[in-house]
This record gives C-alpha cells, structure tokens and sequence, in this order.
C-alpha cells in the first residue's frame, strides 16, 4: 500500500525548522547549525538550499507573512460590514503580538534590522502590506453603499491600515483597544463617517 502523503523536501524541512527557531529564539539568536540540527540535516546540506542565514529566514519569513495574511482573509470573509471587520483586525494586530503564531510582527518591532535584511523587499513594509490587504473590503463596502462610491480605494486602504496600527500599538487615554465593544464603536463613530463623507 503506497503512503498518498508525499514526505517533507528538505527545503521544507528547513524552512519548517527555521519557523521554529524565529517562534522560540527570534533572528539574532538562531544559528544555521540549530536550523540544521532541527531539520535532521547537516550544515553543509542546508547550504545546498540556502546560501546564508538571512536567505534561510527570509524563506520562513516569507512563508509566515503568506500564512498570516491567508488566515486573516478567512476569518474577515465571515464578517458583515467594513465597520466590524475594521474593529476584528484591530483586535487581530493587538493579538499578533502575544500569539506565537503570529510572530511576525514581533519580530518586525523587536529586531526591525534583522527583520527587513531577512524578509527581503517584499514583506518590509508593514503599511504597504496593510494597505493592500485591507483593499478588497474597501471595494465590497463601496459595492454595498458603506461608504462613498467616489472613494480613492488605494489612498483609504492605506488610511484604514494607519488606524489599525495606530489602535492596536500606541496606548491611549479614552480607548481601550482590547475591549472591542469600544473599538467597534470608535470605529462607527470616527473611521466610517471618515470613508462616507
């Protein structure tokens, strides 16, 4: 009887491992030789894949920034209006950074050098990368009549992803980001009328 699960490349071994080693140890502390060891391979054979460090976790990097902004998609298709979704991914950034699994912009914040030597030019900015997610519930909110049909989609989009990392990093003195309740209606109050006006 033949397996129908194909077994893991040693380059996904390797980028398996290098995702591990970023979780647990960030950029600075983690050696070729430990993403090697993890991955069962030789330091010679992970060279094979990888020229050098940055290009090894810049593949992880590349493969956890994909991972995130696919998961995100999925849980704001299940949310109604850009009101709602808004105040989710205020929430989701204020998450980011205490879930493992989201180590990404942990890593951007704490080792913001490392961080963008290794990701390379397509994952470096985080507001562009915001901008451009946020863009398609831009155009359905325009499509739905949320917001105003002459809406400069490009320049909103990167507006919304401001707010969004404005809310979930920088404290305040009259919202509390981790209550959504309140961010929801911060949102409807202020980021909504600002898109329909």
């Amino acid at each position: 009887m033949t397996s129908t699960t194909e077994p893991r490349s040693v380059r996904d071994r390797l980028i398996d491992a290098a995702e591990e080693c970023l979780r647990t140890k960030g950029i600075r502390a983690t050696t070729v030789s430990e993403v090697a060891e993890a991955a069962g391979v030789s330091r010679g054979w992970l060279y094979r894949h990888f020229p050098d460090k940055a290009t090894l976790l810049g593949a992880a990097i590349v493969r956890l920034n994909d991972a995130f902004w696919s998961e995100a998609h999925a849980m704001l298709e299940q949310i109604d209006g850009l009101d709602q979704q808004i105040a989710w991914g205020v929430g989701n950034g204020l998450r980011a950074y205490d879930d493992p699994g989201a180590v990404l912009l942990k890593l951007r914040t704490d080792e913001p050098d490392e961080f963008n030597a290794c990701a390379g030019a397509g994952v470096q900015g985080m507001v562009p990368d915001l901008a451009e997610f946020w863009s398609r519930y831009l155009v359905t909110a325009r499509d739905r009549g949320e917001i105003r049909a002459d809406v400069d989609i490009d320049e909103a989009s990167e507006w919304v992803a401001r707010v969004i990392i404005s809310l979930a990093t920088v404290p305040g003195n009259t919202l509390d980001p981790s209550d959504g309740a309140a961010v929801l209606a911060h949102v409807r109050r202020y980021v909504i009328p600002g898109l329909r006006n």
